[in-house]
């Protein structure tokens, strides 16, 4: 039996491996979830029936509870609620791992835990409950349910490293006496602490950069409980989960052009998009309406979409793919410029057109289309504000400065859909609404871009 269980948890780790590769890619991105998800099925079966478990009742409650819950929240939870979905999958992965491990630590009485087996159950614990708490304040700060600004106090990073120090103390002291107990709950409830005090400083703005820590924060913990059970599928899903996960913060870093340290201890950004900009100098701007825009449509070759978070709140996706076939069907060249970090979690723009339909070879990564813009017509700015400004290429004071924008003002002419002049995350105003070849259109993007529609077919 023991032969036939590791040879399906082969397979699984070999289905987990060929999921990731797939997720590289929207084109195959289903493909890889579906490949993964039949390797977690597996690995799953053969666990359950390899334990020799006499009971399977709470088991079978507990998957069916689980399943109705995920299908119930997969068909509710709109797509600009997603990032705080995968928050919240994130922190009950992380609890999971801290539970399953400190049962075990329960079920053996502790006294017969080997010392390597007390430091993965005590960095479990640490992981575990860091990305829960951690995942419950980006939660929190995604849905509103508290300010998305940094907060800060004197000290805090003080405070965060003696409690990380008072952490590795209290876990050195059980890994010489693991019949202590009471240093358990206490590393339980300092790791919870510092959950809540990593993530409180971190802005709005920087929410993808965490989502992606925390998801790889997630694996961790799940691989250390696989030590803990000595459970090589655990392990290996994990460890995926992880580097996969830090991998991709890195990328997020890097779009940014600032440093993991930098995003989590350089309280960054302002409460929201609408926060308040820093310059105080007075500026005027045209506004126009969805007739002159569809007459700069008409005459116009080739077209770039850029969309942002504020295409997500407003979910006007599929009436913004309506405009693009009508352009389409008039002979203009249409591809959407995809930043790294538009949106509030990685790929939150690939995954929002893609709901609507938008063929994925529109879909153009910005290394790959920034050259584009200076031979474009057209570019059509949906919610985005950040990522296009130019002050991230000289304005050496602004928080953007060094970031890799996408070249709109490249364009020949811009347009800009938005409620209205207030700045991204960053708090920094885009000189680009004062643009003289810039047309600012006001308003909710899906009703701007439903009267884009009516104009561009009355022409």
């Amino acid at each position: 039996m023991v032969t036939i269980t590791n040879i399906a948890y082969l397979i699984a780790a070999v289905l987990f491996i060929l999921g990731l590769k797939n997720l590289g890619s929207p084109k195959t991105a289903r493909r890889g979830n579906l490949l993964a998800m039949l390797g977690m099925l597996l690995a799953i079966v053969v666990t359950l029936l390899d334990k020799s478990i006499l009971d399977y009742t709470y088991i079978i409650a507990g998957m069916v509870i689980g399943a109705a819950i995920g299908a119930v929240a997969a068909k509710k939870v709109e797509m600009t609620q997603m990032p705080q979905m995968v928050a919240l999958f994130n922190g009950f992965g992380g609890i999971a791992s801290a539970f399953v491990a400190y049962s075990e630590y329960i079920h053996h009485g502790g006294h017969v835990f080997a010392m390597d087996t007390s430091i993965t159950l005590v960095l479990s614990l640490l992981i575990g409950m860091v990305t829960f708490t951690g995942s419950m304040i980006a939660f929190a700060k995604l849905q509103g349910l508290m300010t998305g600004a940094p907060i800060v106090f004197p000290g805090q990073k003080w405070l965060n490293g003696l409690l990380l120090l008072a952490v590795v103390v209290l876990g050195v002291m059980f890994t010489m006496d693991a019949s202590l107990e009471v240093t358990l709950i206490v590393i339980v409830a300092i790791s919870a602490v510092l959950g809540v005090l990593s993530v409180i400083p971190i802005g709005g703005a920087d929410m993808p950069v965490v989502i992606s820590l925390l998801n790889s924060y997630s694996g961790l913990a799940a691989a250390a409980t696989g030590f803990v059970l000595s459970n090589n599928v655990l392990i290996i899903s994990g460890a995926l989960v992880g580097a996969s996960g830090i991998i991709l913060t890195q990328i997020m870093c890097k779009a940014m052009n600032r440093s993991l340290a930098n995003v989590l201890f350089a309280a960054v950004g302002t409460a929201d998009s609408s926060g308040t900009s820093k310059s105080t100098e007075k500026k005027t701007v045209t506004e126009y309406s969805a007739e002159d825009a569809a007459l700069v449509f008409e005459a116009a070759q080739s077209v770039i979409i850029v969309p942002g978070y504020g295409l997500a709140v407003a979910q006007a996706q599929h009436v913004l793919q309506e405009l693009a076939e009508l352009l389409e069907e008039k002979g203009i060249e249409v591809r959407y410029a995809i930043h790294p970090v538009a949106g509030r979690m990685p790929g939150h723009m690939n995954v929002l057109l893609a709901e609507a339909n938008v063929p994925y070879d529109k879909l153009v990564e910005m290394d790959d289309i920034n050259d584009d813009f200076q031979n474009t017509d057209v570019v059509l700015v949906i919610g985005a504000n950040d990522v296009i400004n130019p002050a991230a290429r000289y304005k050496k004071d602004s928080p953007l400065y060094g970031m890799p924008i996408l070249n709109v003002d490249k364009a020949r002419s811009i347009m800009i859909v938005k409620r209205s002049l207030s700045p991204g995350f960053a708090g920094e105003d885009n000189e680009l609404f004062y643009d003289q070849k810039t047309m600012m259109l006001f308003g909710d993007a899906k009703k701007m871009v439903t009267e884009l529609v009516k104009e561009v077919k009355e022409l």
